[in-house]
């Protein structure tokens, strides 16, 4: 499943990029079975590219992932960490983790987005994963670090990629705002965007992607479901948007957008997964799953044909901006 280029590296990855933090115990328990089976299942629809963290699960989503990547040729995936949280000790002992994973630990996290905290963090990450390189690294979260990275964290990861030691660094970062800044002030040359360019909405379109066009920047599209409203046909009851309850707003625009794709005959979760790989200047789509059912239903979304009157449908109904790429036939795997 290669095909666009990620980065400036020569990586090129597939639509179905896999994210692992559902698989850390996000929200809820997966068992090490189910965990292996749902990466196995990746494995075979054809993902080579996995992307993890140490927020995820403190720790855990990093070690399932590198158990299940040991058994596989290294030349033959992509693999992809973040950095600006350092897991220490808890002075407290083993407590159950407060942050949205399932997880109990004797570790808690630690901002660091210094050129020592990310050095450590990506030692303890090699360590955890027992891999020996990692490809792609990501600045996590920096909301409230800018300065810390623009001066610790980005200096540190060109270091690291003019030695060869990593292939690519960007950021990782639920807003396109403050991404869009480091694409145009840092040497970064891939970004992953999570939840603002989706066919719920198209912000980064205003800024993070013309922005990355014109820098030369590969956009990783995470969060397309955005937070789950999207992964069903209609809503589920207790349905959120940014991992919080969705409003009555959210939830009737999500509606409207259900009732579209329903007159085209059109599955929901296929035209959330299709649209972002409208875009030129996104390389792959970046979801998680928590079985290996649910890796073979969103691979099999990639493959549903969607008509071109779904996206006019859309547009002229007002949900969704006519400035918007749509998918062609060739963006799809």
């Amino acid at each position: 499943m290669s095909g666009r280029a990620l980065g400036r590296s020569g990586i090129e990855v597939g639509p179905y990029a896999f994210g692992v933090a559902p698989l850390a115990n996000l929200g809820r328990e997966v068992t090490e079975e189910e965990a292996a089976a749902a990466l196995e299942a990746a494995w075979s629809v054809g993902v080579r590219y996995f992307d993890t963290a140490p927020h995820y699960g403190l720790g855990l989503g990093e070690r399932r992932l590198g158990a299940f990547l040991a058994t596989k040729p290294r030349n033959e995936f992509i693999l992809s960490t973040k950095v600006g949280r350092v897991l220490v000790d808890n002075p407290l002992g083993v407590q159950p983790d407060d942050e949205g994973f399932d997880v109990r630990s004797s570790l808690v996290r630690k901002l660091d987005y210094s050129a020592d905290g990310i050095r450590r963090s990506l030692d303890d990450s090699l360590e955890r994963m027992r891999l020996d390189r990692i490809d792609v690294v990501f600045v996590h979260d920096p909301d409230e670090f800018y300065r810390e990275s623009m001066e610790g964290a980005f200096p540190a990861l060109d270091e690291l990629r003019r030695g060869g030691v990593i292939a690519s660094y960007g950021a990782g970062m639920n807003q396109s705002a403050m991404l869009t800044d480091f694409v145009l002030n840092t040497d970064l040359d891939v970004v992953m965007c999570a939840g603002r360019y989706t066919l719920l909405e198209q912000d980064a379109l205003d800024d993070l992607l013309p922005a990355a066009t014109a820098r030369g920047v590969s956009v990783i599209a995470a969060a397309v479901f955005n937070s789950g409203l999207l992964a069903r046909d209609r809503p589920a009851p207790g349905a959120t948007y940014d991992y919080a309850p969705a409003s009555e707003k959210i939830l009737s625009q999500v509606e409207a957008i259900a009732d579209v794709c329903e007159a085209n005959g059109v599955s929901l979760p296929a035209a959330a997964l299709q649209f972002a790989l409208g875009h030129p200047a996104v390389a792959t789509v970046c979801t998680g799953a928590r079985s290996a059912a649910q890796v073979r239903r969103n691979a099999g979304l990639f493959d549903l044909p969607i008509p071109d009157s779904l996206w006019a449908d859309l547009a002229s109904a007002g949900l969704l901006r006519a400035d918007a790429p749509l998918p062609t036939k060739e963006d799809s795997p």
